[in-house]
């Protein structure tokens, strides 16, 4: 009767070891805090959604949790995109490293990790790239990828 309890009662303890195991975040998906933008911009960012590219400096799509058509990812957490991001305080700031690749502004952010963010500026929209540390230092290269996808799917001017 002994072997038969402590077996019943290892059971539940085996189970729970195996689901705890099961959803450990161990794997690498990437996840990204989901913006949430008024009608409009949610409308632009769906838009621009449909123009990404399968592939980003040869990384293929691996949309970041939880799925949404406002964010995006390439290389599981390499490069995360945001659509509908509320504007940087930094852009204010007339000494913010900026640079203009393809027709399209980008405020650069380092920072702390060695990871970079560029955000989007004179378009209706605001649209955060965010490269991981190991991306960074290949260069801002992917932001070429980006170019085309966002001046046909953000027009320019002054986000709300």
């Amino acid at each position: 009767m002994n072997l038969f309890r402590s077996r019943l009662f290892g059971l539940p303890a085996l189970v729970l070891l195996i689901s705890a195991t099961g959803c450990s975040s161990a794997d690498d998906s990437a996840s990204a805090a989901v913006p949430s933008p008024d009608t409009k911009v949610t409308k632009l960012c769906q838009n621009l959604d449909e123009r990404l590219p399968p592939k980003v400096d040869g990384l293929d799509r691996e949309d970041p949790e939880p799925r949404s058509t406002l964010t995006a990812g390439w290389g599981g957490p390499a490069i995360i995109l945001r659509c509908g991001v509320e504007q940087p305080a930094e852009m204010l700031d007339p000494k913010a490293s900026t640079t203009e690749v393809n027709g399209v502004a980008w405020l650069v952010q380092e920072q702390d990790d060695g990871s970079y963010v560029f955000t989007t500026g004179l378009r209706e929209a605001y649209v955060e790239v965010a490269f991981n540390k190991e991306q960074a230092a290949k260069g801002a290269g992917p932001l070429v990828d980006f170019a085309e996808p966002i001046k046909k799917a953000i027009p320019e001017g002054i986000a709300d």
